[in-house]
């Protein structure tokens, strides 16, 4: 692995002289150095990309604008092997994870982006005027300038392309901020920009931290346009504080303290399997995880003992291992916060079903930030355990007795991101999705999605809606233009 460099007006460049170190989640090996960005790099990133509006890009035909972000998906499968081997040494996730998730839809976000600004039909009316004679009203789009993208380390290539896709299909520049933690794939994206001949300025890479580092200053700089973020609730409203003086649009996908119901009547190995997926997957480091499992009571017992037996044969082992299910933590520091969880759930009177500890892993894998996968029950829903985001390899699994008492246990949180219903009686299933109090209902399913949806969180999960025509509807203005015949 190389250094990572800032990308911006189509070159690679150092920042402010601050490097800060990439790390290997799996080992705790040292990858490299990043170059941190201050506010007055961020400076020169948003002065190439507001410069790049009025230049080749923003003169530039539709028709062509979104063959770029075709040809900048097809780069990506182009070198799928060397964004595999990056985004796997970035986040430590499993080898059949990032290639069958993150990679692929890395690419697929920007072709879909292309494809639906491609098709968009925008309003026209007709209208009788006071003195007799019609009107013709039409809408038309028109970019909102430079866009600044945060992004979160968990999922890095996949959720930066969700939000760069339609915004540079809208006509937008953008500066990219990647997590601190996943440096790497954003990069790599720069190279194959070049590669295709996106015009300067038009993706601007910046790397560092949030405070008083080039998170901050994208959101307070006066010339970004809009920010869009997926990450923790608190950092959302760190972000919407410094955006406030600006008055900048805001897109934010934010934490969630997910449900997963399983009724009686589900198909039982179904949702036991569903469950283990929607608990353990990526580490539990999926804002749609489900980290609050309620069973109606006839099977709970059953169900616990599935899930336990399911969870203890999750594999543990080098990322790139074919056979590898469970992978580390994304940092010391985020493995440390996880174990207190594990710790408190002791305090709070848990009984701990399995896990609860770090593995014994041998050779390099020793030095990595592993926990196992942990199943709690016996925990009121007051329990801080219960209630807080823990962002980990956890679910609390409780019974419930009646539709009623689970819908209301279930919308009893401040996140509202998705929720998963396991049951084998549709109308059940939709009175359910009805009642839930989230912006994304799974019924006898998890993860399943069709990008042209809206997806998004109430409350604490988020503001907006992201997916198809909502993402461009963001990275649009509106205007009316108004014609009297």
């Amino acid at each position: 692995m190389s250094d990572r460099k800032l990308f911006i007006d189509g070159k690679f460049c150092l920042g402010s002289g601050e490097r800060f170190a990439n790390i290997n989640p799996a080992t705790g090996a040292h990858l490299g150095f990043v170059e941190e960005a201050k506010a007055a790099d961020v400076g020169r990133a948003v002065a190439a990309a507001k410069a790049a509006l009025s230049g080749p890009w923003g003169r530039m035909p539709q028709a062509e604008r979104l063959a770029l972000l075709g040809a900048a998906a097809q780069g990506i499968c182009d070198r799928f092997d060397d964004f595999l081997e990056a985004e796997v040494a970035d986040t430590g996730k499993p080898l059949s994870w990032a290639r069958k998730v993150d990679i692929p839809r890395g690419a697929a976000n920007l072709q879909l982006f292309a494809d639906i600004t491609r098709n968009i039909a925008n309003e026209s009316y007709i209208t009788d005027t006071p003195d007799g004679g019609k009107a013709i009203n039409y809408a038309m789009r028109q970019p909102l300038g430079v866009v600044g993208v945060i992004c979160p380390w968990n999922l890095p290539l996949l959720l930066m392309t969700w939000k760069v896709g339609p915004a540079l299909a809208a006509g937008n520049t953008v500066v990219v901020k990647p997590s601190e933690e996943t440096p790497s794939t954003a990069t790599l994206l720069a190279e194959v920009m070049n590669d295709i001949g996106m015009p300067p300025g038009v993706y601007n890479v910046v790397h560092g931290f949030g405070p008083g580092s080039a998170g901050q200053a994208l959101v307070q700089h006066k010339d970004v346009a809009a920010i869009t973020f997926t990450g923790e609730s608190s950092t959302g409203i760190a972000i919407m504080k410094d955006a406030a003086p600006t008055l900048k649009p805001l897109s934010f996908e934010l934490g969630g303290k997910n449900p997963a119901i399983i009724f009686a009547d589900a198909d039982f190995d179904d949702a036991v399997a569903g469950t283990l997926r929607s608990s353990f997957s990526n580490c539990g480091q999926v804002c749609l995880c489900s980290e609050r499992v309620y069973v109606e009571r006839p099977i709970f017992e059953r169900f616990v003992a599935a899930m336990k037996e399911g969870a203890e044969k999750l594999r543990y082992g080098a990322p790139m291992d074919e056979g590898t299910e469970m992978g580390p933590l994304i940092s010391a520091q985020h493995r440390d916060k996880v174990l207190s969880y594990y710790q408190l759930a002791r305090d709070e009177g848990a009984n701990v079903v399995c896990g609860g500890g770090v593995p014994q892993l041998d050779d390099e894998l020793s030095g990595g930030s592993w926990v196992e996968p942990t199943i709690i029950t016996g925990l009121g829903d007051e329990a801080r355990c219960v209630r807080e985001e823990i962002f980990g390899p956890i679910c609390h699994i409780s019974p419930f007795d009646s539709e009623e008492e689970v819908i209301g246990r279930a919308n009893d949180t401040e996140y509202g991101l998705c929720a998963a219903v396991w049951t084998g009686d549709l109308k059940r299933g939709h009175r359910m999705a009805a009642a839930l109090d989230c912006g994304l209902v799974w019924l006898n399913s998890w993860f399943l999605r069709d990008l042209r949806t809206p997806f998004g969180g109430t409350g604490a999960s988020g503001i907006g809606r992201e997916g198809g025509i909502h993402s461009v509807n963001f990275y649009s203005e509106l205007k009316n233009v108004c014609v009297k015949l």
